[in-house]
């Protein structure tokens, strides 16, 4: 008898912008991609190494599409740890929330990734989006969903 068990990682991420008056100017749903590096990772963590827990979540203005060789964004604009992100698990599913505040990652965003450091840091999964205008006095909130099935 042959057992075949499709093990997969997949993800979605929310993000909205709201301007200083607390509407919203933009919001969209996309994919996004566990790179190579987030696969080693988890399989790591399962067998009790220390890598550092993901901690940060990371906005920037690189276009190249996601690929799992990815170990950075491309051109990071901002960073998020805690208070403004948390990482919490419930049965197979892995939620990020992450907020940039006023005068964090300014500009034209079109990139997310989640780390484990406040710079540099083991990529887990990376995004590429249309473009998301984020004015000096906005605010980005990511929701990022991962599943494992």
């Amino acid at each position: 008898m042959k057992i075949k068990d499709d093990l997969k990682i997949s993800g979605e991420l929310v993000i909205i912008v709201t301007d200083k008056s607390g509407h919203i100017t933009q919001s969209m749903k996309v994919p996004n991609l566990v790179v190579t590096t987030g696969k080693q990772y988890i399989a790591s963590r399962m067998a009790g190494t220390t890598a550092a827990v993901m901690s940060h979540m990371a906005i920037g203005s690189g276009t190249a599409a996601a690929n799992a060789n990815n170990t950075a964004l491309g051109n990071e604009l901002g960073r998020a740890g805690s208070p403004l992100f948390s990482f919490q698990a419930s049965g197979n599913i892995i939620t990020a929330t992450a907020t940039f505040v006023e005068g964090v990652g300014t500009g034209a965003i079109s990139e997310a990734g989640i780390f484990n450091a406040s710079s540099g840091g083991t990529m887990l999964c990376r995004t590429v989006f249309p473009v998301v205008n984020k004015q000096a006095s906005d605010t980005i909130a990511i929701t990022w969903t991962i599943t494992i099935s």
